[in-house]
């Protein structure tokens, strides 16, 4: 081998191992920074957004697009793919919610075309609409402030504004390896890079370029998204754009079952579902992994902390004279402290749970009965479901 070869492959081997390493980005290390904020509302408005998420790239940058801006546009892309679970229904409600409140707008990227790329419903565009339509009619029941909020379809705008969008895509393409764009594969759902197919490795490239074509300020997005939105800061850097696009990514609540790092939606017992019925989520609960006095990886204490004391003041345990009697907790750090003091039996805690998450759900139960365009597209769905 000659000395220029060997060269070349320290040089490949060197970039190989910075890529790696960008897929946690170094300048999420940045220390904690007492801010200066002009005003309280100032600082209102960041302490809400920022208590979102459980990661943001970067605090400094949150802080300076709140100090200039007024009304940031945030987004959230998703893929109309079939059932809807509780994190997607209520978690996003409470964020969209705080993000609204704090003077945002906020656009859901409804990845129809996206959804067909990655071959869900077999690529049947018209099923995967039905199903994006019937998405929206979850929010508008459980919570959602639509004030600030848009809907748009990315089949409708790549069509009409196809001059601004594909050049952006392929100078993405073209500025990023192959390997580069593989690692994103999480993003689809997908464990095995190598089995890509041809529209899911230009997937990434078109999940990137989403972010300058929204002109979003703030992608919020989950954990699982974070690979694809640092490469939209990578192309920032490539292409000497003075403002990069903030990740604040929220946490990714945990499936039901053990070892379980997040919700399954091809599991039925992974996650409680927007459409569950009231006797189906106290089985899901009842049967949930929650060891007792243990906090940690225990799915039942994801959904108190980012749902239930989120959306109620208190949790009201009931329980029988012997075993206690009943009891309400207003804070969540209150039951955490009861529940690894051995206070709290996981049985008792499971029931105060269930009953919640039921009261959470009981909107858009009844949004599904009553109101007749979203009953039409929840029997559509259903028949998606169960033909084979």
């Amino acid at each position: 081998m000659s000395d220029n070869n060997q060269e070349k492959t320290k040089q490949e081997e060197k970039q190989e191992i910075q890529e790696e390493n960008d897929e946690i980005p170094k300048e999420i290390q940045e220390p904690k920074m007492d801010f200066n904020f002009a005003d309280e509302e100032h600082e209102k408005r960041y302490k809400t957004i920022r208590s979102i998420g459980e990661e943001c790239i970067l605090d400094t940058e949150l802080f300076e697009l709140l100090s200039r801006k007024k009304t940031p546009i945030a987004y959230d892309g998703f893929e109309p793919s079939g059932r809807m679970h509780i994190a997607q229904g209520i978690l996003k409600s409470i964020n969209v919610n705080k993000l609204t409140s704090s003077g945002c707008k906020f656009i859901f990227w409804i990845a129809d075309w996206f959804a067909m790329m990655n071959n869900k419903f077999d690529g049947d565009l018209k099923k995967i609409q039905t199903v994006g339509k019937y998405m929206i009619e979850i929010w508008k029941a459980c919570g959602m402030n639509m004030e600030n909020v848009s809907f748009v379809w990315s089949s409708e705008e790549i069509i009409s504004r196809g001059g601004e969008y594909w050049p952006l895509v392929i100078d993405i393409a073209r500025r990023n390896s192959v390997k580069r764009i593989q690692r994103c594969s999480q993003i689809m759902g997908r464990s095995d890079p190598e089995s890509l197919s041809a529209s899911q490795i230009f997937y990434p490239c078109m999940q990137a370029a989403d972010i300058f074509f929204l002109k979003a300020d703030i992608c919020q997005l989950g954990l699982d998204q974070r690979k694809v939105n640092v490469l939209a800061r990578e192309y920032c850097d490539l292409t000497k754009r003075k403002f990069k696009p903030i990740i604040l990514s929220h946490h990714m609540i945990l499936g039901l079952k053990e070892g379980q790092e997040k919700m399954s939606k091809s599991d039925p017992m992974s996650a409680i579902f927007m459409e569950d019925t009231e006797v189906e989520v106290n089985s899901k609960i009842k049967k949930a992994f929650c060891p007792p006095k243990v906090i940690e990886k225990n799915p039942i204490f994801d959904y108190l902390k980012y749902l239930i004391f989120e959306k109620f003041a208190k949790l009201e345990v009931i329980r029988k004279e012997k075993d206690g009697g009943n009891i309400v907790y207003n804070s969540y750090d209150e039951v955490v402290k009861d529940y690894v003091d051995g206070k709290l039996h996981p049985a008792d805690l499971k029931k105060a749970v269930a009953t919640n998450l039921n009261k959470l759900l009981e909107p858009v139960r009844e949004h599904f009965v009553k109101d007749e365009t979203a009953k039409k597209l929840l029997a559509q769905v259903k028949k998606f479901k169960t033909k084979k």
